[in-house]
């Protein structure tokens, strides 16, 4: 659907490019900050697509499949650093000409925000970190920790099929919403390698708590209050984190009732309205 507000054309339905190996969902208009939307190991830039409906009519969006997800070039190397994937943010904003966004990442895409918003504080107006994964703080060539490494040697030993249908339902609290738990399943069955391994090695590597100290703008940390994978204790652990470092920045904690891990997919609403009250459309910087 297409609405025409003040002379700008806008559409309300995600449209689907590529830029640079990395294809992405765009929607809203040509005018205002950007928001852009990171997602979970277990998923790709749909998750997203009922939370920017409903932000459509207010600002440009974008939600990118994650290096190795969809039709998205994995990064190079076995290994790649979570400051691999917050290069690979930077180079397709550059490619866009976006110097500065607010930005959303959830579950492992908080991992790359934060990283992003540390290594270019200058790009990110504000931060959203929803049901953040956490990181393990393991050393590349190590063992992975123990729930990245059983999560990866699941998929590897069942195929991305069984193994989206034996763990995706636990991401939903609403499990007898069926047509919620079934797109939730469909997006982790679509996971390959070596996109997922490289994610896996990533996340086990990555410490967002020890990146809260050196954020540096408003951040809001959110959670579904029955998030069974990143727990709001461990959330509210992250929040006090970067609440200790920079008080003065007016950062929030919320937990949204009744949900699950896959929140944005679970509570599009309730999320949408939370980062609109959070971060408000601006004028886009030059």
């Amino acid at each position: 659907m297409w609405r025409r507000i003040a002379g700008v054309v806008m559409t309300t339905e995600p449209r689907r490019t590529t830029s640079g190996g990395i294809s992405l969902l765009r929607a809203g208009g040509a005018r205002g900050r950007p928001l852009v939307l990171l997602h979970g190991i277990g998923s790709n830039a749909l998750s997203f697509a009922a939370m920017m409906t409903a932000l459509s009519a207010s600002r440009p969006l974008l939600a990118w499949d994650a290096p190795g997800y969809g039709n998205s070039v994995p990064l190079s190397g076995d290994w790649p650093s979570v400051d691999d994937y917050a290069a690979a943010l930077s180079g397709l904003l550059d490619r866009l000409e976006i110097h500065a966004v607010d930005l959303l990442g959830h579950s492992m895409g908080a991992l790359v925000a934060g990283r992003f918003a540390r290594n270019f504080p200058k790009r990110v107006a504000r931060l959203i970190l929803a049901s953040p994964a956490l990181g393990y703080g393991t050393r590349p060539g190590e063992p992975l920790a123990p729930p990245a490494a059983a999560r990866l040697d699941a998929m590897v030993a069942e195929g991305a099929e069984q193994f989206a249908a034996s763990r995706g339902p636990r991401l939903v609290h609403a499990v007898e919403n069926a047509k919620l738990v079934a797109g939730v399943v469909k997006g982790m069955s679509e996971v390959k390698l070596p996109g997922y391994a490289q994610a896996s090695r990533m996340l086990s590597c990555a410490d967002l708590v020890g990146d809260a100290g050196q954020i540096a703008m408003p951040t809001l940390v959110l959670v579904g209050g029955e998030d069974q994978v990143t727990p709001p204790k461990n959330c509210l652990r992250l929040y006090n984190a970067i609440a200790e470092a920079t008080p003065s920045l007016g950062h929030r904690f919320e937990t949204i009732p009744d949900a699950g891990h896959a929140v944005p997919q679970e509570r599009p609403l309730v999320v949408a309205d939370l980062v609109a009250a959070f971060a408000p459309p601006a004028p886009a910087e030059s």
